[in-house]
């Protein structure tokens, strides 16, 4: 029978391709692989260690890792099997986030990975009453660790008990609660059902047409649902996981894994890039020439042989002298890479394709679990700067103002405890609003034109509430105005009007001289203020949040001069077209 359940999915994997590498870690150096009974195994001995804590129908879980790991999926399937719900968190949120999510979802035990996050959590759960103990996959001293679960199953195991309670888990049954950041900044917990999960592991499993016996590599987050449902959908079609070290080891990993599939956001994309131009740029003579030459021939790809025959002789030969060593780097094997959770630059998806790498650029929302588009290796199945043909099951129409509206069997059940939140989210007819303008193009190809909400996406995929992070800024005595930025970039920063009222006093106490506003702020003292005032207010936030660089400006922003509505609202794009040049001193020095 077809899985219609998320645990169903392991069960499923071990009876038609039994593996003996179903996921595999790296532990001392040696990739440790577990097979799929294995896996089964010990998922089922951890369904008994939670039923003996405690663990009912409805209750939730939470896992915290800085890393990708087999224990995961252990925790995962022990909780779903027997109705709980996964609470999966990033390892670099803010404390006080952690305390909000744990206090909403009512959380009763929590996984995380290593020394430092447990350490964090020790003190968050101490005004979090309904925590009753908190476990580690890595062997930490006074911790408790995850095999202590396990063991506690090994001496009470319930088989009767637990094939009646994977009996009573329906396909509409919530699984998990994905929290993420709402433009208030207060984060909303995303309810998603087996159901929601399991249609799109369906409809994208066409989409990766990877045999059985393939490897993939897995390094994106576990705890975001792009990465998990492509975890699942691995399993599914009988893939071998292999969890990356970590995002700085992927290079690494890639030739020794020698994968055939991985999914991966364009930041991630852009590092492999940039570390294959360093070794472009230290070649030298009819090398070098030869490098940026099939750089300049990739850079025209087009799908279909639509550049024509002169073109494809050329292609041949800066595939044969060049691109062949592109391949070999990323491990020879590669048929497939999903890009997703920001836009994709058109020109690197071409050259990567001109290399014999096709990346497969799609969309999605961890509120449609999260496929809604994805471009394809089938004939006319990709378009450049598209996120390719809706999925099956899913439909997308427009609302006036362009906004891509969805509906399907993807779509989240609610926030949770939100239900206004929901409403605003869901319109009465069940179409998810997805706060993203689109429009088609060929009348097939979804393209994402503008975002309608105030999020920023940083070209890593994360989401950047910049509302929260700018009040919170401008408690400072010495900020007037102040916009974050990062939309697309690898990093948040800042364009600031510094408070002059405050400012000009503190340059007299220090010393700091100047003729002007614009002789003000390029001073290396007033620098070094704004600097430590952002250090100090950066701790309230999320590594991710944090504003790393920023330009000061020496005009304050009116309505006389188009900046800010008469409600006093940034404008934000007329704020960025005005200071381009600033922002892109910002994001194209070599600093940050």
């Amino acid at each position: 029978m077809e899985p219609t359940r998320i645990f169903d999915i392991p069960y499923w994997q071990h009876e038609k391709f039994p593996k003996p590498d179903a996921l595999v870690t790296k532990v001392n150096g040696t990739w440790k692989p577990v097979s799929s009974e294995e896996f089964l195994k010990t998922a089922e001995k951890m369904s008994y260690g939670f039923l003996a804590l405690g663990i009912t129908k409805g209750d939730t879980i939470a896992s915290i890792s800085t890393n990708n790991r087999c224990e995961f999926n252990y925790i995962d399937q022990g909780m779903l099997q027997i109705g709980a719900m996964h609470v999966p968190m990033y390892p670099t949120i803010s404390d006080s986030d952690y305390n909000y999510i744990l206090n909403d979802a009512g959380v009763k035990y929590i996984f995380v990975s290593d020394e430092a996050l447990y350490n964090r959590v020790k003190e968050v759960v101490k005004t979090v009453p309904t925590v009753k103990g908190v476990y580690t996959y890595n062997e930490i001293a006074g911790a408790n660790h995850w095999t202590e679960v396990l063991k506690l199953g090994e001496k009470n195991p319930q088989p009767e008990k637990l094939a009646e309670l994977k009996k009573a888990v329906t396909p509409n049954d919530t699984a998990t609660l994905i929290y993420t950041s709402g433009t208030t900044g207060q984060p909303k917990g995303v309810m998603l059902s087996h159901n929601n999960i399991i249609s799109n592991v369906i409809d994208a499993h066409p989409y990766v047409p990877i045999k059985p016996q393939s490897r993939a590599l897995s390094f994106l987050p576990l705890c975001h649902i792009y990465e998990r449902m492509l975890n699942y959908l691995y399993q599914y079609s009988g893939i071998s996981i292999y969890y990356a070290e970590s995002i700085d080891l992927i290079g690494d990993n890639l030739r020794e894994v020698k994968p055939h599939v991985f999914v991966a956001v364009p930041r991630v994309l852009e590092k492999i890039f940039d570390k294959i131009m360093a070794t472009g740029n230290k070649l030298t003579g009819f090398k070098k020439f030869m490098f940026f030459w099939a750089l300049e021939i990739g850079t025209k790809y087009e799908h279909y042989g639509a550049n024509g025959w002169w073109y494809k002789m050329k292609l041949n030969v800066a595939r044969k002298l060049v691109f062949s060593k592109w391949a070999a780097a990323v491990g020879g094997n590669l048929e497939l890479v999903v890009s997703g959770g920001a836009a994709l630059q058109p020109r690197l998806a071409r050259v990567f394709w001109a290399a014999k790498i096709p990346i497969l650029e799609g969309y999605g929302l961890t509120e449609t679990s999260p496929v809604i588009a994805v471009n394809t290796l089938e004939p006319n199945g990709s378009h450049f700067g598209t996120v390719g043909p809706v999925i099956p099951s899913v439909k997308v129409k427009f609302a006036e103002d362009g906004e891509i509206l969805c509906k399907g069997p993807n779509v989240m059940q609610g926030y949770y405890k939100q239900p206004e939140a929901t409403r605003e989210a869901i319109d009465a007819d069940g179409w998810f609003h997805t706060g993203d303008i689109g429009t088609l193009v060929d009348n097939r190809f979804l393209k994402i034109t503008d975002r309608k909400k105030a999020l920023l996406k940083t070209s890593g995929g994360k989401y950047i509430a910049p509302q929260p992070i700018e009040n919170k800024m401008k408690e400072s005595r010495y900020i007037e105005q102040m916009m974050v930025i990062g939309d697309g970039q690898k990093f948040a920063a800042a364009l600031i009007v510094p408070k002059y009222a405050e400012l000009e006093p503190w340059c007299k106490e220090n010393d700091v001289t100047y003729t002007s506003h614009d002789d003000l702020i390029q001073n290396q003292k007033v620098h070094d203020l704004y600097r430590s005032v952002l250090d100090k207010y950066n701790t309230f936030f999320g590594h991710v949040e944090q504003v790393k660089k920023f330009e000061l400006l020496a005009h304050e922003w009116t309505v006389a001069g188009g900046e800010i509505t008469p409600k006093l609202d940034l404008k934000r794009k007329v704020i960025l077209e005005k200071y381009k040049a600033l922002v892109d001193k910002i994001y194209n020095s070599h600093e940050g």
